[in-house]
């Protein structure tokens, strides 16, 4: 499994402790007790035009140790779309922005449109807090058994946020049922990151539906419509990035 990490990331993490009593850590819960982790996990879908030879992109991905997938554009003929996985951020700013400057993707069509930049994060419910933000995640985007994605960031109203806390828990489990259903039978998966301050449309969350077969994909899209939370409480959807893996890289590194 390749993990990005860096000793920057760290002494930043350390220096951000002696500093402020601010605590910015992920939590969870175990045998009634809250626990943390102050780390998480970053993903950055770009997507381009004018790609001519995927074999060659893919290549280039694989060689540069790059952690993610890449899928064929259902909707360009000639387009891509790239995840990557990194728990340090700097590395899209350094490694990837390097991979991207090369051919062959210097010679490509950035469909900026398309950028999406999330984390992973905790709802301070959770027993393992490395299976939920690391493993989980991580497992479904490099499913090999996952070979259909779709991806796209949501805004949720801003009314969302002054509700009551037992309204908000209970409009998001009617949302949350339909998903775990479709898991439950196999047909889809779910990656869900938050954007908030990262995304230069406002937007707060990007969500990935990942499944073996494209229209169950669809179906839970449609099946969510009708929701409180859609029908009522998202300000905006899209635009969705649909594609088929044409590469993945190892979930063993």
């Amino acid at each position: 499994m390749t993990t990005h990490t860096t000793d920057k990331t760290n002494k930043t993490a350390l220096s951000g402790k002696s500093k402020s009593s601010m605590d910015l850590s992920e939590k969870g819960t175990k045998d009634g007790q809250t626990i943390s982790i102050d780390r998480r996990l970053f993903m950055k879908f770009t997507v381009f035009s004018q790609c001519l030879d995927v074999e060659t992109a893919s290549q280039a991905l694989s060689d540069e140790g790059v952690e993610g997938a890449l899928y064929l554009d259902a909707n360009d003929p000639k387009g891509i779309g790239i995840v990557a996985l990194s728990e340090d951020p700097e590395y899209f700013v350094r490694e990837l922005r390097h991979v991207f400057t090369q051919q062959p993707f210097e010679s490509m069509v950035h469909k900026n449109e398309f950028d999406m930049l999330g984390r992973t994060y905790s709802i301070g419910y959770e027993p393992n807090l490395e299976d939920a933000l690391f493993e989980k995640p991580r497992s479904k985007v490099l499913n090999p058994d996952f070979s259909w994605g779709v991806w796209y960031p949501l805004q949720r109203s801003k009314a969302f946020y002054v509700l009551p806390e037992a309204k908000q828990r209970q409009i998001l489990a009617e949302h949350g049922s339909i998903g775990k259903r479709y898991g439950f039978a196999g047909l889809a998966a779910d990656v869900r990151l938050a954007c908030h301050g990262l995304d230069k449309n406002d937007n707060d969350f990007i969500i990935g539906l990942l499944g073996p077969n494209l229209f169950p994909l669809s179906a839970v899209v449609q099946e969510m419509r009708k929701t409180e939370q859609t029908s009522q409480f998202l300000d905006r959807l899209g635009p969705f990035f649909v594609g088929k893996v044409a590469w993945q890289s190892s979930m063993t590194g």
